[in-house]
């Protein structure tokens, strides 16, 4: 991710911060310029302090302090942002926690978005496409019947059990699938990997491409599902997947894939945005440069070039205080491949490609 200034000061900002701490100013982000401005109310709208042409107004989520991103102020314009418009249900905020965990799932899908965006993926609400739109349904369990709420995709439609917000209750399910790794971001952009595999590779004519390097997806996925938690992965798969859950179905194989190529695009901007520079020990050229916009990479060969030893570093840097790996993956040559398929298909880099809906 970027590395936020506050337009006005100069001062370091988080992508969440709604003000400046050192000069005192309400901050709000601007999705489609990328960046954190200072504000000043006027009349119940927002100006920037360093460029007050225009006039903002907050989402209304931010009266929940549940999000800081901007739109424009306009009479009987459009009262949420361009990811809380996406929202179909949140919790019941009048149920103690309810609120905190939802503040805390929409700063993970603000993560996502950010990525989405930068990535100019395709990013149409219900209304805007009622078959294929993107919708999130944030769910509490229901007290006494025992129903755990499942997070999953359904054709356009993200569900999100609200339990995944509680640290304690992430880290027992973790646990308890033997996951190397469970994070609320991590399933945002698992679970949008399903969502754009509708929207880019069935119907197009990457499926094709898609069914050589991944699998037949038109296997039963009931049936592959329940052979996978019945038998779990094979011996082998480290060589071929990026995770024992990606073997179940070339359906979560892609969605893992794609959840990972988020995960190693967005970090290495960040580390980049830090100016961090990576030199392998071993000999070689600098592997991650600062400046590098792995958002604007040309392939995912130079991306894995960058992530590779980064991910070492970090993983190093975790050992020696006592932590698990940040990035406890392999990417052998079969993922890599996987993941160059992503790549291709964020950037709409399928020769040929064409649209059949």
């Amino acid at each position: 991710m970027k590395l936020f200034t506050c337009d006005h000061c100069g001062n370091t900002v988080y992508f969440e911060n709604a003000l400046c701490e050192a000069c005192g100013h309400l901050l709000g982000y601007l999705p489609r310029e990328n960046m954190m401005i200072a504000l000043k109310a006027d009349n119940g709208v927002y100006r920037s302090v360093t460029v007050p042409d225009n006039t903002y107004v907050y989402c209304d989520n931010a009266r929940h302090d549940a999000c800081n991103w901007l739109i424009d102020a306009q009479p009987d314009g459009d009262i949420y942002c361009l990811a809380c418009r996406h929202n179909e249900t949140v919790p019941d905020l009048s149920v103690p926690d309810h609120l905190h965990q939802w503040q805390v799932i929409e700063r993970a899908k603000k993560r996502l978005f950010y990525s989405l965006l930068r990535l100019g993926l395709p990013l149409e609400t219900r209304a805007e496409n009622p078959q294929h739109g993107l919708a999130f349904d944030f769910l509490a369990e229901a007290r006494g019947n025992g129903e755990q709420v499942m997070t999953g995709h359904d054709r356009g439609y993200i569900t999100l059990a609200l339990a995944e917000a509680d640290d304690a209750e992430r880290e027992r399910r973790r646990a308890a699938m033997g996951e190397p790794y469970r994070t609320l971001l991590g399933h945002f952009r698992h679970e949008i990997g399903h969502h754009y595999w509708d929207l880019l590779v069935e119907g197009h004519l990457v499926l094709e491409e898609f069914r050589r390097v991944f699998g037949d997806e038109t296997e039963d996925y009931g049936d592959a599902l329940k052979r996978h938690y019945a038998n779990g992965a094979p011996a082998d798969w480290p060589q071929n997947f990026i995770s024992a859950y990606a073997t179940s179905h070339p359906w979560e194989d892609f969605a893992e894939c794609w959840a990972h190529y988020l995960h190693i695009t967005d970090t290495l901007e960040t580390a980049s945005q830090y100016q961090v520079e990576v030199h392998p020990p071993h000999g070689g050229d600098t592997a991650l440069r600062a400046g590098y916009d792995p958002y604007q990479a040309q392939s995912f060969e130079q991306i894995a070039a960058s992530w590779i030893p980064l991910a070492g570093l970090t993983n190093s840097l975790n050992r020696s205080m006592g932590l698990a790996d940040a990035y406890p993956f392999v990417l052998t040559p079969e993922v890599i491949k996987k993941l160059a398929l992503v790549h291709r298909i964020v950037h709409g880099n399928t020769a040929g490609d064409s649209n059949a809906r």
